[in-house]
């Protein structure tokens, strides 16, 4: 379930104003046009409805893919470096100065997050890319979606989904891995803590950790199970045990590991930032519980394939603790009352209504959905023992602490810059007709989206504005 990513805006510039080429001098005014599309398309697709963002994520990614060249060929001016097999003679007028809405920072309730003035074409650069990395891991959590509704997809289907979702994983990690390498360049950090070292490196392992976790996905029946046991148009009142070999339990469970070492390592680098969004916080710890907990759940698995029961159990009761539930057989689930299976019940109603909306579905990595295959695994083994096996239940802290080391899956893939194709490079090498102006785009900023005049806080003094930062207000 990958991490709901809000796509940032931003304020629209003029190239012109800050750089010139004697040897392309369209290129500032082409990029200029490029980024006016872009930013439009970022405004229209933050007031879409939630439910109708994930059908126009291509267009995004589009002008994100149309615009970033051009940045590359400015960046490649700057540099000395050729592009596309030319040199390109560019001089900066003056330090280029952007504004880029901020979503990974942590804000007051109710209000936006702040637009923050950026310095530097790597500051453009690098904001740029991170919003492609956001649009890649959208469209894989638009993917992943499919495998949860109601509505079971064919194999066929799934086997897409999947590997389409891993794809996009894939891609937002070599991105979010690049510009980590890049910033290690840099000798002070920059103003706005989504480009930060610490975030871009916590991206890259909180991508890594969901790519692997995808690979166990793939092969694991038991979501479905759940999915359709659930499922009220299915009338099959008995169906045969899913089955699993116990090589591959064994394997999946090291795979899970690693995902959730991933998901640590991440976990550690956004508390060492600074005012992080605290949802994505929450994100990545749920996210390595939840990839804990599934190693739990296979190891269990592979003990029950070899008629440990008990041992399994224990795993199970083990994986639930990791996730923060209480334990199935414990004294205080056996005294629980009505009420709490009511709430239950209303829990699982109110995350089927969020994956059939397609709003704020999975913001707890999965967590929930996890709780429900241990709960079905939990049930079905115990009355087993109960009733045909009576092995003892050992404690689970004593097989938590010899669960064997991850294993990794997948090899990180390098980002290849984007060049301008030699056409474009050509077409450039002519001056702009002086009649053409370039396009900045037709989105007007409205005022949630203006920070220059911040509104006084509810409550607040006139003078404690900047206390309170920019946005929108209460009323």
């Amino acid at each position: 379930m990958p991490f709901p990513f809000v796509l940032p805006t931003t304020s629209s510039i003029s190239f012109n104003d800050y750089f010139s080429s004697s040897t392309h001098p369209s290129l500032p005014l082409c990029t200029t046009t490029a980024r006016g599309v872009l930013r439009d398309v970022l405004k229209r697709h933050k007031r879409m409805p939630a439910a109708s963002q994930a059908s126009n994520l291509a267009t995004v990614q589009s002008a994100l893919n149309d615009y970033i060249p051009y940045l590359f060929a400015l960046d490649a001016g700057l540099s000395g470096a050729s592009c596309a097999g030319e040199e390109i003679d560019l001089v900066l007028v003056k330090e280029l100065e952007v504004e880029w809405r901020t979503t990974l920072s942590s804000t007051l309730p109710g209000r936006e997050p702040p637009r923050v003035k950026l310095k530097s074409l790597e500051s453009e650069l690098f904001f740029t890319l991170s919003t492609l990395a956001y649009v890649h891991s959208l469209q894989a959590r638009a993917q992943l979606r499919t495998l949860y509704s109601a509505s079971l997809p064919t194999p066929e289907q799934r086997a897409t989904a999947i590997s389409a979702s891993m794809k996009s994983f894939l891609a937002a990690n070599s991105i979010h891995t690049y510009l980590v390498n890049r910033a290690g360049q840099w000798t002070t950090q920059p103003a706005a803590v989504d480009i930060s070292i610490a975030v871009q490196g916590a991206l890259a392992e909180l991508t890594m950790a969901e790519a692997t976790l995808i690979t166990v996905l793939k092969d694991d029946p038991y979501p479905t199970v759940v999915i359709e046991d659930r499922n009220k148009q299915n009338k099959d009142w008995m169906f045969k045990g899913v089955e699993i070999p116990k090589v591959r339990a064994h394997l999946f469970a090291r795979l899970c590991l690693a995902s959730s070492e991933h998901a640590a390592k991440a976990q550690a680098m956004l508390n060492r930032a600074s005012k992080v969004n605290e949802s994505l916080l929450q994100y990545t710890d749920d996210l390595r519980r939840t990839a804990k907990a599934k190693a739990c759940r296979f190891l269990g698995i592979d003990a029950e394939l070899s008629g440990k029961t008990g041992e399994g159990i224990a795993w199970l009761r083990g994986a639930r603790k990791e996730l923060g539930f209480t334990a199935l057989g414990d004294d205080e689930e056996k005294k629980s009352s009505g009420f709490s299976k009511l709430k239950k019940e209303w829990q699982e109603k109110r995350e089927d209504r969020k994956i059939e909306k397609n709003e704020g579905w999975g913001a707890d990595a999965g967590k929930f959905e996890e709780g429900r295959v241990l709960n079905m695994l939990l049930d079905k083994w115990t009355k087993m023992n109960d009733t045909i096996g009576v092995q003892l239940v050992p404690p689970s802290e004593t097989l938590l602490a010899t669960m064997p080391s991850g294993r990794e899956y997948h090899v990180p893939k390098m980002f290849i810059t984007p060049a301008l194709d030699e056409d474009s490079i050509i077409r450039m090498r002519a001056p702009p007709d002086p009649s053409d102006s370039a396009f900045k785009g037709d989105e007007d900023d409205s005022a949630s989206d203006d920070e220059r005049d911040p509104p006084t806080a509810p409550g607040a003094f006139p003078s404690a504005t900047t206390d309170y930062g920019g946005g929108t207000s209460y009323y």
